[in-house]
């Protein structure tokens, strides 16, 4: 494929799914236990963008449900599936395994213990979001010195690392749960399911300046995965040093991971299944699977953060509706498209 070729794909295929993404964000908004339709969501974005004119009641609740609740939550849903799909698309390619997810590393434990004890000490320690994230990012730290041998880090060890660390964060997190009030244990459950259920302006002023930084670097080294891909030695003939790319683009994916983590809880299965859906229709070019990637773990997250707020009276975790998709959309991978997919 031609170098214009590829752009005409790619620009092709990431603005049709960018559309889609606007059209499910807005369909989306819609729904819940007050319907609003799409003119007044419009209007409502538009009065704040451009100018705010007096408003009747009617207006004034349509302000208060769109710009105050569902706007902020949808485009968190947007900014924590680009990340988790972005990392899992880096992770598979890095390590060569398409079964690698963000969490393979221990973050997902580590950022859980660090939410407990800000969520059982709030006295003593940081805010949740913060311990979530540095402990989350500690957790990777100690897998990846724990893998380092003689200047190597082979993906296997690196890999059990993750799960020996993993394993000790769980540990940790018992013991917080053992010891916690009921409230607290109640809380700590729910972040553990993952939820925007407190989703804000604040959260994404938070996040946006650490996964929009990331993601670009990510995107534009679409490349050198492509060239990390087919084996250390091809990147060494090419002159791409394999570990200090791996390193880099690890570290970034861990940082989008732990950000979103630490904003909304441990969501699954969007990192495993993301990458290989978008590999389904664009091919295995990383120039266009990241972006792909991206906006389709967005309109995701929006569809099962619908779900869970609309299916019941009560809000259900989006960890649980993920994990009830994700997992016979895995088994349909394994068992249709095995060969295609996993490279068999």
């Amino acid at each position: 494929m031609t170098t214009t070729q590829l752009i005409n794909k790619q620009t092709l295929s990431t603005t049709a799914l960018f559309g889609l993404l606007v059209m499910t964000a807005f369909l989306c908004m819609q729904c819940g236990a007050c319907s609003i339709p799409v003119s007044a969501i419009v209007k409502t974005i538009s009065a704040h963008l451009f100018s705010y004119p007096d408003l009747d009641s009617l207006e004034r609740l349509h302000n208060t449900i769109v710009w105050n609740i569902r706007l902020p939550r949808t485009l968190l849903a947007v900014v924590v599936g680009v990340c988790l799909a972005t990392a899992g698309t880096v992770f598979q390619g890095c390590f060569k395994n398409p079964l690698v997810e963000p969490y393979v590393l221990g973050i997902s434990s580590g950022a859980a213990f660090g939410a407990s004890l800000g969520i059982v000490f709030p006295s003593f320690f940081l805010s949740v979001q913060v311990l979530a994230f540095v402990f989350g990012f500690m957790a990777v730290a100690m897998a990846y010195t724990m893998a380092r041998v003689r200047g190597q880090t082979p993906v296997v060890t690196l890999i059990l690392a993750g799960v020996i660390t993993g394993s000790i964060f769980s540990a940790f997190v018992g013991i917080i749960k053992y010891v916690a009030q009921d409230t607290a244990l109640r809380e700590i459950v729910f972040w553990l399911m993952g939820g925007f259920y407190y989703a804000g302006w604040r959260d994404l002023a938070i996040l946006v300046p650490i996964a929009l930084p990331c993601f670009v670097i990510i995107w534009l080294s679409g490349w050198r995965i492509n060239v990390i891909s087919m084996g250390d030695q091809e990147a060494q003939s090419l002159g791409i040093n394999p570990e200090a790319t791996k390193l880099l683009l690890i570290t970034l994916a861990t940082l989008m991971t732990a950000a979103a983590v630490s904003s909304v809880g441990i969501i699954a299965w969007v990192g495993l299944m993301m990458p290989h859906a978008t590999r389904m229709i664009t091919g295995p070019d990383h120039r266009i699977v990241i972006p792909v990637a991206g906006i389709l773990g967005a309109i995701y997250l929006i569809v099962c953060d619908t779900l869970a707020r609309t299916l019941t009276n009560a809000e259900i975790p989006i960890g649980i509706i993920t994990s009830i998709l994700g997992a016979p959309y895995l088994f349909f991978l394994i068992r249709s498209k095995g060969q295609r997919v996993f490279g068999g």
